[in-house]
């Protein structure tokens, strides 16, 4: 399922990926449900194209909102109540310890708290697991094309 969502520089909030059209995706925010054409010249990104620095190796975005969602209990996180922005930093802390301090921007906190919060609102709690999955059926369905070619 992440692998659909999108994020749209430029537009506020997440969308699905609905369809691609000559020179434009159609997507639909997660937040109204209203269809939009994304153009060529849009910068489209994928949440499964994104990661989190870590003191090791880069932690796709998916594996974070995971934690995040467990360590929540999949509830919404609540960023007003978090008046500086150590206490957000703090926060991430307890549940991505290892996140790298130095290259992870608060602006870059509150986005991940903001896109996780979007997610939970309409209804997308699984996000390791579905990604595996849609993995594990592209890959059925390429063998099968190619099995078939």
């Amino acid at each position: 399922m992440i692998k659909r969502i999108v994020s749209i520089s430029g537009k506020p909030g997440l969308y699905k990926l609905i369809s691609q059209g000559k020179n434009m995706l159609i997507v639909e925010s997660l937040q109204n449900g209203k269809r939009t054409p994304a153009y060529a010249h849009d910068k489209v990104i994928s949440l499964a194209d994104v990661a989190i620095y870590t003191d090791g190796e880069d932690m796709p975005l998916a594996e974070v909102l995971q934690k995040i969602s467990d360590y929540t209990g999949s509830k919404a996180v609540d960023l007003k109540s978090f008046g500086k922005d150590s206490e957000l930093r703090e926060y991430l802390g307890k549940i991505l310890p290892e996140y790298d301090r130095d290259r992870v921007y608060t602006n870059d906190i509150k986005k991940l708290f903001t896109w996780y919060n979007e997610l939970i609102a309409a209804n997308i709690t699984k996000f390791k697991d579905d990604e595996i999955a849609e993995d594990k059926a592209a890959e059925a369905a390429e063998k099968a094309d190619e099995e078939n070619a």
